[in-house]
């Protein structure tokens, strides 16, 4: 990238502290939309509004939206898995997992990142520095699910499933996004962002009529501002401040809103919705928030490549 094409500063933090703030009170907003609207149709309501809206602006404001058909079918491809493997598992998942629980096993995102820029992105091997952050993440995780490990009651068994559901929900995201900075499509930025929302939509509201969510929808004053939140403040700013984020930082930097967004999002639980903060809670979020410390500080090393001869 050369200097002219560089970010300035203030843009990049500005970019941060979206991330930073929007989506670390989206799980709490989550929590109260599927109360009422479920997750897959909540989903597909948010992202196809946030994708036609964004596109209508970038015709609006002169951006190209119109792309070759390969193009776009990648930037649907990033999107299903971000915004249906990310998104909709968490949306799932918090019908029985307190937000901020949520917000804390997703956090272990940057290790898929570590490991899947080492496997998609390059030569490379993961440092010291970097196996300790993994070993210390799945040793939170373990503290975390404790509770539910010991727990013989219904509800304490599907909470279980349901976090381990996001572990999956958090390497469809991680490669998602490594995918999006590996093919680099060449579509504009917000103009991509578009496209996968409105994907990801579509694909949603297809799972939503398959296990028929529009049967089991009430409309509600509270939900539907939780999804308008949801559109603006999470997609329009949060996502598109995220993915243009990938497109000009380092990926393990980009990451680092996964142990920001738990803070706040475990402080909103606890202030508005009330959700317990027990010893297992303090104890894992410290360890997780410390493996993901170890892991996107950790220098990815290039491999020794056998030398060939020339021809």
């Amino acid at each position: 990238m050369s200097g002219a094409q560089s970010p300035s500063r203030f843009a990049v933090i500005l970019a941060f502290g979206l991330v930073y703030l929007f989506w670390g009170s989206t799980y709490l907003v989550i929590d109260i939309a599927v109360q009422t609207i479920p997750p897959a149709l909540m989903c597909g309501m948010r992202f196809s509004i946030a994708g036609v809206v964004m596109l209508v602006v970038c015709a609006a404001t002169g951006r190209r939206i119109w792309y070759s058909a390969r193009q776009i079918a990648l930037a649907a491809v990033v999107g299903i898995l971000l915004l249906m493997g990310g998104n909709l598992t968490l949306s799932w998942a918090e019908l029985s997992v307190p937000s901020g629980l949520a917000a804390l096993i997703i956090a272990i995102t940057p290790l898929w990142f570590l490991v899947l820029d080492s496997v998609l992105l390059g030569h490379h091997r993961i440092s010291w520095r970097g196996k300790a952050g993994l070993a210390l993440g799945i040793m939170g995780l373990f503290v975390l699910f404790w509770p539910e490990l010991h727990s013989t009651s219904t509800l304490g068994r599907h909470e279980l499933w349901a976090s381990l559901g996001l572990i999956g929900g958090s390497f469809s995201w991680a490669l998602g996004s490594v995918l999006s900075k590996r093919w680099q499509s060449g579509m504009d930025v917000f103009s991509a962002t578009g496209w996968q929302m409105m994907a990801a939509g579509a694909a949603n509201f297809g799972f939503a009529f398959v296990v028929g969510d529009l049967s089991r929808v009430t409309w509600t004053a509270r939900g539907l501002s939780a999804v308008l939140y949801l559109v603006v403040c999470g997609s329009w700013i949060g996502y598109s401040a995220y993915i243009w984020l990938l497109e000009h930082v380092p990926t393990s930097k980009v990451s680092t809103y996964a142990y920001v967004n738990p803070v706040v999002a475990v402080f909103l639980g606890w202030l508005i919705l009330h959700e317990r903060v027990d010893r297992f809670i303090v104890m894992g979020s410290v360890i997780v928030v410390l493996a993901v410390i170890l892991v996107t500080s950790a220098k990815v090393k290039e491999k020794e490549l056998p030398a060939v001869e020339a021809m």
